[in-house]
């Protein structure tokens, strides 16, 4: 357990890092202000139509793992429901 731990701090850490880096490396470079500032509204736009698009991709498959669980629950239930009789019926015959 501890180890997945590890491994989630370290990628958080690596993918801070990469960002913090580029951010410094679009800050640094040799382009104007106005052009870096541009850049970044640019990147900063597709980067939140990016998440936007994510974000719906996983609350439709949240959706459908959902759906998924309340057919397999359904089809538990009804299983259920046609062995009751006949376990009553053991239950019955064993108590006699």
């Amino acid at each position: 357990m501890s180890d997945k731990s590890d491994l989630g701090a370290f990628l958080s850490g690596f993918i801070i890092g990469g960002l913090v880096g580029a951010v410094v490396a679009l800050l640094m470079a040799p382009q104007s202000g106005e052009e870096t500032r541009a850049y970044i509204r640019d990147k900063s736009i597709e980067l939140k139509d990016r998440a936007a698009e994510t974000a719906a991709e996983a609350q439709a498959r949240a959706q459908e793992a959902a759906k998924r669980g309340q057919e397999i629950y359904a089809e538990q239930v009804a299983s259920i429901k046609k062995t009751k009789p006949a376990a009553e019926e053991a239950v019955e015959a064993t108590a006699e």
